[in-house]
């Protein structure tokens, strides 16, 4: 290996430097806090579990992005957590066992064997709310709610949520009685967003000319709030589930724009990502200008099954180093500058720091100044007492 090879980092791996560093802390602390105020409960997941927990449930669609290890102390086969929420759902089943509804947040880092365009890097520091323990509508409401006010406090503007609900597309199948070789086939044909592909597995598979309508129909409903009307006429004389969730999307999108008026709604009825553990409805959020989801997020009923305890459950998640983007860190002095020696310097710098001042002595032979390690004051001995000054000329600052 030559010296120009060590420092390549793997494909998708990224460090951050500062200020974004800093930024990204900053913003850490404003989402906790913002958590907190809404009654959500912190929680911090270990790096790694055994994987017959870490892909139990929700996590049965995260096997091809978790590195695979062999525990030296049990000889068990372990993961590398790829995504938070099953092990806040394991936390909510099985280590808290709380009684009634279950608010927790979390933020820390994951890590994926390989990068998507729907997840971005291949170690994301994911931040995120879960819910559990309430299956009304009020809470995917609440956590809809909570998305948005996230993204305001990360700087996001001309925020436009994408809206869909699995159960349309679960109770449609259900009632066409297909197999599930049949079912996969429409499955696949709808995630293409073909629709001479979705017309050929219909004819195959749908036998029910009703039913072939409202599947044909499905993969065009798609764009703002007129889909929701149309929807209604489509599916005029669908299951009572599929009236039921169209329901649930009017009255989330009517509580979303009461609070947020300036968000710009979309939905998409044949959107299937997550359908493996997604139950009800599911949302992304949007900015102009970045290519994928700023946060994800979804109903995802009975995750707890496995570990004992069937609770129903909503939530969102982000990556904290994408969000971080949204305000770019520009770099403020904001120091005190001491020079590398002096009588009782030592006391003040001391004194400063204490009172959440940053204080940066040079030190003996250093050629870098004031201004290199972002300050804008200087120590100065006036009469016997150090006090900080403005640094004002180019002569200062050096």
């Amino acid at each position: 290996m030559t010296i120009a090879d060590r420092w390549l980092l793997p494909d998708g791996m990224d460090e951050v430097l500062p200020p974004q560093a800093s930024r990204m802390e900053e913003l850490r602390r404003a989402l906790l806090d913002l958590y907190h105020r809404w009654g959500y409960d912190q929680v911090m997941p270990p790096p790694v579990e055994f994987l017959d927990s870490l892909l139990t449930g929700t996590g049965t669609d995260l096997d091809l992005q978790t590195f695979k290890l062999t525990d030296q102390m049990s000889g068990r086969m372990m993961g590398v957590s790829a995504d938070v929420t099953p092990q806040v759902a394991r936390m909510d089943a099985h280590s808290l066992r709380r009684q009634g509804p279950v608010r927790l947040c979390y933020c820390t880092n994951v890590l994926r064997a390989k990068a998507d365009q729907y997840q971005g890097g291949r170690s994301p520091v994911q931040v995120g709310v879960e819910l559990f323990g309430h299956a009304g509508l009020e809470a995917d409401l609440e956590i809809l709610r909570l998305a948005l006010a996230s993204l305001e406090t990360a700087g996001a503007r001309e925020i436009h949520l994408a809206l869909g609900h699995i159960g349309i597309y679960r109770s449609l199948v259900e009632a066409a009685d297909l197999d599930a070789d049949q079912e996969r086939a429409l499955f696949d044909a709808l995630a293409l967003k073909s629709p001479g592909e979705l017309a050929a597995r219909v004819e195959e598979s749908v036998r029910d000319p009703g039913l072939a309508a409202m599947f044909h129909a499905l993969g065009e409903l798609h764009g703002g709030l007129e889909v929701l009307e149309m929807a209604r006429e489509v599916f005029e004389e669908a299951p009572q589930a599929v009236t039921a969730a169209l329901g649930q999307l009017s009255d989330l999108v009517d509580g979303v724009l009461a609070e947020y008026p300036g968000v710009e709604p979309y939905f998409d009825l044949a959107e299937l990502r997550g359908y493996q553990y997604h139950t009800g409805m599911m949302f992304a959020a949007y900015v102009p200008h970045y290519g994928q989801a700023l946060a994800k997020g979804g109903r995802y009923d009975d995750t707890g099954r496995a570990f004992g305890r069937a609770r129903p459950a909503t939530g969102f998640s982000m990556d904290l180093k994408l969000l971080a983007t949204l305000a770019p860190a520009e770099p403020q002095p904001d120091g005190i500058w001491a020079p590398a020696e002096g009588e009782g310097l030592a006391e003040v710098m001391q004194a400063l720091r204490q009172r959440g001042e940053r204080v940066v002595q040079a030190l003996p032979g250093q050629r870098t100044g004031p201004a290199e390690h972002g300050c804008d004051r200087r120590l100065e001995c006036i009469e016997g007492r150090w006090e900080p000054r403005l640094l004002e000329t180019s002569q200062d600052r050096a």
